[in-house]
């Protein structure tokens, strides 16, 4: 199923977490915070619109981390109904994709809940005091499409560095519904 991201209020400040990686260490936000901004972005291994994404996204976090962009990745996906999601399968995603960054699994969902993704991907990027600065989609790229180079979020990144504003308009992420369990 096809969903849209919320539209959240800018100036939301990023929710908590601990939650474990594909590395066996367990990651918080403050160990994922960059020193001018972060990124969070809620993934999956299987969702056509994040594998359509996901080269130009590892090379985009590979080029923002050493200009200050804290990112993680997080999956949320009901294992039990979707086993290309697991963490055996999440960590073989990574290093296919060489990220550079951690890759955490969100067993009970409660922080998918609390950062109210909807789809995968859902991308929120937050300023240097956590607070919400973008959430919406890598690029207008789509499974079928030439695959872009996040100029959406590129543009975004770009302008929290700076400490500015993120311009308008900003569109929400598509991508697959999360599997929520039961």
């Amino acid at each position: 199923m096809k969903l849209e991201s919320q539209n959240l209020s800018l100036g939301t400040p990023a929710p908590d977490f601990s939650l474990p990686g594909v590395d066996q260490k367990a990651w918080n936000l403050a160990e994922v915070r960059g020193d001018k901004a972060t990124l969070v972005a809620i993934i999956c291994n299987h969702c056509p619109f994040v594998v359509h994404m996901i080269d130009a996204f590892s090379r985009f976090a590979s080029e923002y981390q050493p200009k200050g962009l804290g990112v993680v990745a997080i999956s949320a996906n009901d294992v039990s109904r979707y086993p290309a999601d697991s963490p055996e399968r999440m960590a073989e995603f990574a290093r296919q994709y060489n990220f550079t960054f951690p890759y955490l699994f969100d067993e009970s969902q409660q922080v998918a809940k609390a950062y109210k993704a909807v789809c995968t991907p859902d991308l929120f990027l937050y300023d240097a005091e956590l607070q919400l600065a973008y959430a919406g989609q890598f690029d207008d790229s789509r499974p079928g499409m030439p695959a872009g180079n996040g100029d959406d979020l590129r543009r975004a990144t770009d302008a929290v560095l700076a400490a500015n504003p993120v311009p308008e308009p900003h569109f929400p992420s598509v991508g697959c519904s999360i599997k929520w369990k039961p």
